[in-house]
């Protein structure tokens, strides 16, 4: 088991920028695939960016590709979203996920954390 807690989120300006952490709890972080979710009130909850264990291969949602850059430092057991140029279509609640699965994508949320509320403002 892992559990993950996201921080970060709050009020930006839409253009403006916003680094969300997520922090997992446990000793093999590195052995674990990382993602972030996120879902808008009414709307379909969405994969946005995902790391593989090895931090080689990353993936990105066409919605924000350019835009968001995930990372991890398996050192401090945490992964980053640097997010900019931000839109308020990118309003929405922030999940981070994890998994040890072989395949990386589609990526699987088998352990998720609590979320963090991003807003932006036009």
């Amino acid at each position: 088991q892992v559990q993950l807690v996201e921080s970060g989120g709050g009020l930006v300006q839409a253009g403006g920028s916003l680094r969300l952490s997520c922090t997992a709890s446990g000793r093999t972080f590195s052995r674990y695939q990382m993602g972030w979710f996120r879902q808008a009130p009414g709307k379909e909850r969405e994969f946005v960016a995902g790391i593989h264990w090895s931090a080689v291969d990353t993936y990105y949602a066409d919605s924000v590709k350019g835009r968001f850059t995930v990372s991890r430092d398996n050192a401090k057991n945490t992964v980053y979203l640097q997010m900019n140029s931000l839109k308020p279509d990118d309003t929405a609640v922030y999940y981070c996920a994890a998994n040890t699965r072989v395949v990386f994508i589609p990526f699987l949320d088998d352990y998720r954390g609590q979320g963090t509320q991003v807003t932006v403002s036009s």
